[in-house]
């Protein structure tokens, strides 16, 4: 079978299993279990709490002692087994755990599956700077069918989405094991520092300048898309509330607005090789976060009505904030890192975006709308929060170029040329 449809087939399933609940898991709790807010908030920081530790650890698992193919499929068949179980948790505390389970499962396959997919590009002599997004592009896809699914079949607030999502994961699992073979590099080395021997290489990283620039503005935008995950869907929910509103198609279904963001990926992925050679990474990252601005902007200020032009606009662009700095990113990190420690490397890169970035924004973005955006009847002032969430993109993106001062280098220079 032709190595790039194998691999189309793998981010189909990677982007399908997270699409079926990640942004319907709110409305499954609040209309479903009718939970606190606050507890809602510890169950979301699962994924940075995970991804904290998890990618990094299965990184140097994967350079130093199994195959990836083999640990990303033992990865999805668990996760299988923990979202089957979710529907069937009775108390917040418990599916707390859970979940935090699952995501310790999840999370560090969406590096493993870069590092798969990158590995089965280049032993194939696949350029991956021009064939990896168009592959990429199909985990997006997977994410709007799932959503879609979900929400056609008026599954959001019903726990038949984590049942779908539990399938496609233990489809994915027992299909990772027919994947090509990506052995542990590093264990073909000679190098036997005490360092190399626990797989702590990558993290010297942090000692180069502009690494330790990449992974803070990683974090800083792993918050900003946490803001996205966590409160996008709630957003427009929330305007059911509201007799105007409420029997509008896109309160109805709030879950296929949102997959517009997702349907964008698509078109914004294929142009990621286009403005790699036409501005370089750093000119890239720069664009993801004064789109980012823009995406908060925009929700600030419109509605399902009238202002649903500036919804459907702000999912627009989510495309460009989103995949301009996670897909580029891997890039550079692939680019810019031996073969020893790429496994690692791209584990550190999903540490930052989706572990810390994450626990930063839920925290911060939690304490800032309890305190300042919380009506006494307990509704959201969306607008003032979107406003702040823009103005706090904005600061990034004003001090990025200033302190990333990084020129192309020959590897990643000659790739985009050639891509």
């Amino acid at each position: 079978m032709n190595i790039k449809f194998r691999l189309i087939l793998m981010n189909f399933m990677q982007f399908f299993i997270w699409g079926a609940w990640l942004l319907t898991i709110g409305a499954y709790w609040f209309q479903n279990k009718h939970w606190s807010g606050a507890q809602f908030g510890a169950i979301f920081s699962t994924m940075g709490i995970a991804s904290i530790f998890m990618p990094a650890i299965t990184g140097i698992i994967s350079d130093r002692f199994i195959n990836a193919e083999k640990l990303y499929g033992i990865m999805h068949i668990l996760g299988a087994a923990t979202l089957f179980s979710l529907p069937l948790v009775q108390d917040p505390t418990t599916f707390f755990w859970v979940l935090l389970l699952n995501m310790m499962f999840y999370m560090p396959t969406l590096s493993l599956s870069i590092t798969v997919a990158y590995s089965a590009l280049k032993n194939s002599n696949i350029d991956i700077v021009k064939e990896y997004p168009p592959i990429r592009i199909w985990g997006t896809i997977g994410f709007i069918v799932a959503l879609w699914t979900v929400s056609l079949t008026h599954n959001e607030t019903s726990s038949n989405q984590f049942y779908i999502a539990s399938a496609i994961s233990l489809a994915l699992g027992i299909y990772a094991f027919t994947l090509p073979k990506c052995r542990p590099f590093a264990i073909k080395t000679g190098n036997k520092s005490f360092a190399n021997l626990l797989g702590l290489n990558a993290f010297a990283l942090f000692k180069t300048p502009r690494f330790a620039i990449f992974f803070a503005f990683s974090l800083l935008l792993g918050a900003a898309l946490q803001l996205t995950n966590a409160y996008g869907d709630t957003y427009i929910h929330d305007f059911a509330k509201i007799p105007a509103y409420k029997d509008l198609v896109p309160v109805k279904y709030p879950a296929i607005i949102m997959s517009i963001s997702q349907i964008s990926e698509t078109l914004f992925i294929l142009a990621i090789p286009f403005f790699l050679r036409k501005f370089g990474i750093k000119y890239v990252m720069l664009f993801s976060m004064l789109a980012w601005v823009l995406r908060f902007g925009l929700f600030a200020f419109g509605d399902p009505a009238n202002g649903l032009w500036m919804i459907v606009l702000s999912c627009i662009v989510y495309g460009m904030a989103f995949d301009f700095f996670n897909i580029s990113g891997s890039l550079f990190v692939e680019t810019q890192t031996t073969p020893e420690i790429r496994g690692s490397a791209q584990g550190l890169f999903m540490m930052m975006v989706n572990g810390f970035g994450a626990l930063f924004g839920s925290f911060a973005s939690g304490f800032i709308i309890d305190k300042y955006f919380t009506l006494a009847d307990q509704g959201k002032n969306w607008h003032g929060i979107w406003l702040t969430f823009a103005a706090y993109a904005l600061v990034i993106a004003v001090i990025f170029p200033f302190v990333f001062r990084y020129k192309h280098n020959a590897a990643l220079k000659h790739a985009i040329e050639n891509a």
